[in-house]
């Protein structure tokens, strides 16, 4: 049996070696490396995909949250809500930009943002929303969107984990991750669903304004070479970036799919297990299984040392929440707030989750778990 990794890349990349290798190849012959006629075309391919009007990309996810809210016109001091429980870039770039981050409690059983505690935390100075689309389905964005058009709020999808979902509303209608909100932001770190083999991030959006306003603030504010016209950032994806992923964008529902069918093997091996809850899944929202996240009742620390010395990788996202980080602690919060999360960060586990586990790896992975609980 092959190594088990937590991501396995490798073997992804042997699979499309020779488009890969072949594209690379020619951006070097091209030498467009920058804004070149790769990066035009995968954003023309991105935006087909997604069914969004368009698609600006960039250097990585963080950078695509930070441009997004630059584009809103925000004052410092205005406050955005978003999730405890996730990585730290979500927050980051607001107090970057002198703006208030409001950190909410999630819900129990998909770890999206908590819909009650998001309404409960807006003030007369609250101006966004960043709903984070966690490991892999989105939140329940019929919810996000009527409470933000009823207190008059941007809503920045955060869809770093979960690019290729789609969220179905109570009327019928499907619309993918980030395309909800006034403007969605993705990550394409190497480790997503939708990776390149370097950073690259992208912003989308179906409003025309926001999105010129995008397209100058990645570019150093400018409109027109050497005319700056606002404060920007230089955020770009670069062409060998871009080459790549206009490879695996065509693979992106195989592989999604393939993330399903292991997570099928997992949910299947793990029914009805007293001590380990599998991921739910929202009947509004398609799974992709960025990752896949146990729930443990037990040592989950005991668990994941069992695991390593058997040659399983397994991740604890996130040991602790965003409220208690040194960074971002402002000495206003008190874990009383956070129950979900201060629970969460005790009990989660997540498996090795990618598009080339074999039956041998998820049977070796499944019963080793059980093998801990029996012991």
């Amino acid at each position: 049996m092959q190594k088990i990794q937590m991501v396995d890349l490798g073997t992804q990349y042997l699979k499309i070696k020779p488009e890969i290798d072949k594209k690379l190849l020619e951006v070097v012959g091209s030498s467009a490396f920058i804004n070149g006629p790769e990066v035009k075309a995968f954003q023309s391919e991105l935006e087909e995909y997604l069914d969004v009007k368009h698609v600006i990309p960039c250097g990585n996810g963080t950078d695509a949250l930070q441009v997004a809210l630059m584009s809103l016109d925000l004052q410092p001091g205005d406050e955005v809500i978003t999730a405890d429980f996730t990585f730290a870039a979500t927050v980051e770039v607001i107090d970057l930009l002198g703006l208030k981050s409001v950190l909410v409690d999630v819900n129990p059983d998909d770890f999206t943002i908590n819909i009650e505690a998001l309404e409960n935390a807006i003030t007369d100075k609250t101006r966004a929303i960043i709903p984070v689309h966690l490991f892999g389905q989105c939140a329940n964005m019929n919810a996000v969107m009527d409470i933000a058009v009823k207190h008059d709020l941007f809503v920045v999808e955060d869809t770093a984990q979960a690019i290729g979902s789609d969220y179905t509303f109570p009327d019928g209608t499907k619309r993918k991750a980030g395309t909800m909100g006034n403007i969605g932001t993705t990550s394409f770190f190497p480790s997503k669903n939708l990776g390149c083999y370097g950073d690259g991030g992208a912003i989308f959006t179906n409003d025309d304004d926001l999105a010129h306003r995008m397209r100058g603030i990645v570019n150093h504010g400018m409109y027109k070479r050497y005319y700056h016209d606002e404060v920007g950032v230089n955020s770009r994806l670069d062409s060998m970036q871009a080459a790549v992923l206009r490879i695996k964008l065509p693979h992106l529902d195989e592989y999604n799919a393939r993330r399903r069918a292991a997570a099928n093997f997992y949910d299947t091996a793990f029914k009805d297990h007293p001590n380990i809850q599998t991921p739910h899944r929202r009947e509004d929202s398609k799974h992709v299984f960025h990752q896949y996240t146990l729930k443990i009742a037990g040592d989950r620390n005991a668990l994941q040392k069992f695991l390593m010395e058997k040659e399983i990788p397994a991740m604890i996202y996130y040991p602790v929440p965003l409220h208690k980080q040194k960074a971002y602690d402002d000495g206003n919060y008190n874990d009383a707030d956070f129950p979900v999360t201060m629970n969460l960060i005790d009990q989660v586990i997540s498996l090795p989750m990618h598009t080339e586990l074999t039956d041998d790896q998820l049977h070796y992975i499944t019963e080793s778990v059980k093998e801990f609980f029996n012991a």
